[in-house]
């Protein structure tokens, strides 16, 4: 009666830790895509930040990223390179990796190509945020008064985020 007993806790135990487990780590569909998914290793080569990150910029396609910390997700994200770093943007929706990024985990790997860089990020604001979020509009076919879908706010609205080389 008692291996029973231990069994069925057991079993229990393991059924909450799956749930536990999924709930921080499922996929997420997002409105344009896989936004994320479980994952501790993100792939890449890790490699000294580049002098000039625009040698990046003839790649097409999401950047791959994941922030230090629990949960362990890695996100795809449309970027576009500068000579110093990186801009990617997110809708101002409280949305999980901006407000991880707003609230200090601004700590992350970022993977382009093959290669994968340790950097942070920092929230653009100001005069600056309409500057940098007009490249990356640009990079994307659109221009700041467009929105990204039905339903979305126009890219001028857009959180931006500037990452560099950790220091």
């Amino acid at each position: 009666m008692a291996s029973l007993k231990n069994i069925s806790i057991g079993a229990g135990v393991l059924i909450v830790l799956v749930l536990f487990g999924w709930v921080f780590t499922a996929p997420y569909l997002s409105n344009q895509g896989l936004g994320r998914t479980p994952g501790l290793i993100i792939g890449g080569t890790l490699s000294e930040a580049p002098a000039d990150f625009t040698i990046h910029n003839e790649h097409e396609g999401p950047m791959k990223f994941k922030l230090e910390g629990f949960p362990s997700l890695v996100n795809y994200l449309s970027w576009v390179a500068t000579e110093d770093g990186i801009i990617t943007a997110t809708r101002p929706d409280g949305g999980y990796w901006g407000e991880r990024v707003k609230a200090g985990g601004n700590k992350a790997w970022l993977r382009l190509e093959d290669s994968t860089y340790k950097m942070q990020a920092v929230q653009i604001t100001g005069p600056q945020h309409l500057v940098m979020m007009e490249q990356w509009a640009a990079k994307s076919g659109r221009t700041l008064d467009e929105s990204l879908y039905n339903g979305s706010e126009p890219l001028r609205e857009w959180e931006v985020y500037y990452w560099t080389p950790e220091q």
